[in-house]
């Protein structure tokens, strides 16, 4: 396949998404594969949830409108245009990548997969149980565009055989076990992070509750979701709970409820001092990972130096979000939208494929 044919194939999938929406699945008549994937995928978006109960419609429709948005030809062409020599060459020497899967947020490894066929390698997908569904499904749709991905794309349900180079996602746990079991692998190994924010009491209302969307966006499971606050010293979290109650219907989600009581329990239980609105606590706390339904805070007195300290630590981040008061931070509300060129824990898929012997 041409760098183009692989192009023109993610530009479809892309169409094919853009059909989707929480509050309207229209179908487009130019879109090639409705009459056998257009009703499936709408009944797949509605059983999700009883595959994972924290896949909602509303997050998975969520997931899909990123995918839709980001799988334009504008997009694709901007993010591979420093590459295009190189991809084209790296059809004549594919590789078997094995990738691992995490499956905290619907669609998480769908950019790991699309890299490995955009840069004409085979995928050999160990998906999680947590998420075994979605993406089978953009596969079919996939080799039904362009039948040549048959030979490209395995579903592995057993032991990861055959393969040259491994991407695998998991907690710091899992890490560990990556690391010795793929030793002698090319790999990239990805192990726990948070995204943080940091403000300084001038955000405006429009911010902060762009912030909540960083905070509640798939009940805060992803690593791109905000975890933990930096304030100023004496800071008052009104604004930011008055601006955040537009999420409180988070709360009459079951799952999201109990571990919110459960984890104010044990907070409280501890003696721990805690700022509380009834669906979000706030503790003071210098860790970065803080459980569903509680985000951490620390105060800060100096911005220079909460630099140097994000800098050093910058291993634990996935994100920083601010008003442009520390270096490399985005916009409030944007952190579950990354585009393409945004490679999670800073390392480039596309240089490690291409560049991999």
């Amino acid at each position: 396949m041409t760098l183009e044919t692989k192009k023109s194939v993610f530009v479809e999938l892309g169409k094919f998404l853009n059909q989707f929406s929480e509050t309207d699945n229209t179908q487009n008549q130019s879109v090639l594969g409705n009459d056998l994937f257009f009703d499936d995928f709408i009944k797949l978006i509605h059983l999700s949830q009883s595959h994972n109960g924290w896949y909602t419609p509303e997050q998975v429709y969520f997931a899909i409108k990123s995918w839709a948005d980001a799988l334009t030809e504008e997009n694709i062409d901007k993010w591979l245009s420093e590459y295009s020599s190189d991809l084209d060459q790296n059809d004549k020497t594919q590789k078997n990548v094995a990738l691992i899967l995490a499956g905290n947020i619907p669609l998480v490894g769908f950019h790991d997969f699309l890299s490995v066929l955009i840069t004409g390698n085979s995928a050999l997908i160990k998906t999680s149980s947590n998420d075994q569904h979605l993406l089978p499904f953009l596969a079919k749709y996939l080799i039904f565009i362009d039948e040549s991905l048959k030979d490209k794309i395995t579903f592995v349900e057993g032991k990861l055989e055959n393969f040259d180079t491994v991407i695998a996602t998991g907690s710091n746990n899992t890490a560990r076990y990556f690391e010795y079991y793929f030793k002698d692998k090319p790999s990239i190994i990805r192990k726990n992070r948070n995204s943080v924010a940091v403000l300084n009491g001038k955000e405006t209302k429009e911010d902060l509750e762009n912030l909540g969307e960083d905070i509640f966006r798939y009940f805060g499971l992803g690593c791109r979701n905000v975890s933990k606050l930096f304030v100023p010293k004496d800071y008052s979290f009104v604004a930011f709970f008055e601006a955040i109650f537009k999420y409180q219907d988070v709360i009459h989600y079951e799952k999201y409820a109990n571990n919110y009581d459960y984890n104010k329990a044990v907070f409280l239980m501890s003696n721990f001092k805690l700022l509380d609105n009834g669906f979000l606590t706030l503790k003071e706390d210098s860790s970065y990972a803080s459980p569903i339904s509680s985000v951490f805070y620390e105060f800060y007195e100096n911005i220079e130096d909460l630099q140097t300290r994000l800098e050093a630590e910058t291993e634990q981040i996935q994100c920083i979000v601010s008003n442009d008061l520390v270096q490399n931070s985005i916009a409030f509300g944007q952190t579950q939208n990354p585009q393409l060129w945004d490679y999670a824990d800073n390392v480039n898929t596309i240089t490690f494929l291409l560049t991999t012997k």
